[in-house]
């Protein structure tokens, strides 16, 4: 298996580029047809108009955004003539929440961003990173807001519990792991950990070395008063990995989407590359 599809989910935020850059470099470095999907959020401009003043402003933004939409259109293709790269451009008013994992499920992986809080312009919709991780069916790496990783996959650390999440994750991210210098798998144990590692972290170990990975393990020890996400945050730091590999756990309820506590941790504080599968 390799990403022989790559989809990136570009907008009008501040982070738009340096996805783009990344999404280039592993779409050359798998040899992958890249698509962009350019989904953003756009406000029902009708409630604006009775308030004095914001239909103006409407329209300014409106106009700023096409131009920031523009300049991304054509750097996407010059950048792909550069890197001779295949690919395409894809521009929907569909909701992003809608569009991206339409699209994607169409790909071996995507590439969209954590929230970020101090930049207006990477609201796409609600919960969108993760609306698509739970609904896209496809791999989706997450590059964090304030990262300073370019290139990641040199050492890959994964988030190891013996679940069927995490069974995907190791599966979907193989060709990183096959790049990599180095693959880490790390077990938690501790009072939050008792009910998981279901299979050892030596088991899923030697399936990734038949890969031609080369792979160590360690187990970390986590008491109550520190939650499963932060512990592995922590531990790539002290590890030096430059991609976390993880399931991901959610489900719907009513209509709202729960998440599980290590998985919200990772969403919100993540200080590298996430490749998360659901």
């Amino acid at each position: 298996m390799t990403y022989k599809t790559i989809v990136v989910h570009l907008d009008t935020s501040q982070r738009a580029h340096p996805r783009l850059e990344l999404a280039l470099q592993l779409a050359r470095q798998f040899d992958a047809h890249l698509t962009g999907v350019f989904a953003v959020f756009t406000p029902d401009p009708r409630p604006l108009y009775v308030m004095a003043g914001t239909a103006e402003y409407y329209r300014t933004h409106e106009q700023l955004r096409a131009e920031r939409r523009g300049a991304l259109e054509r750097l996407f293709h010059a950048e792909l003539s550069r890197a001779s790269v295949s690919g395409e451009w894809i521009a929907t008013d569909a909701p992003a929440n809608l569009a991206v994992p339409h699209h994607g499920r169409c790909a071996d992986l995507i590439i969209a961003s954590q929230d970020d809080p101090n930049d207006p312009e990477s609201y796409v919709g609600d919960f969108f990173p993760e609306n698509l991780i739970m609904s896209a069916g496809r791999p989706v790496l997450l590059v964090p807001y304030a990262s300073s990783v370019t290139s990641p996959g040199a050492h890959v650390m994964v988030g190891w519990d013996g679940s069927r999440e995490a069974t995907r994750a190791v599966h979907d991210a193989l060709p990183f792991m096959r790049a990599a210098k180095l693959t880490t798998v790390v077990t938690v144990n501790g009072e939050h950990g008792q009910q998981r590692s279901r299979i050892p972290g030596s088991n899923i170990a030697t399936l990734i070395a038949r890969h031609g990975v080369n792979v160590e393990i360690k187990d970390i020890e986590v008491g109550s008063d520190e939650s499963i996400g932060d512990a592995l945050l922590s531990q790539a730091s002290t590890l030096g990995a430059d991609l976390l590999v993880m399931g991901a756990y959610g489900h719907a309820r009513w209509q709202e989407l729960v998440m599980g506590g290590a998985t919200r941790t990772i969403l919100k504080s993540m200080t590298v590359p996430v490749l998360m599968s659901h």
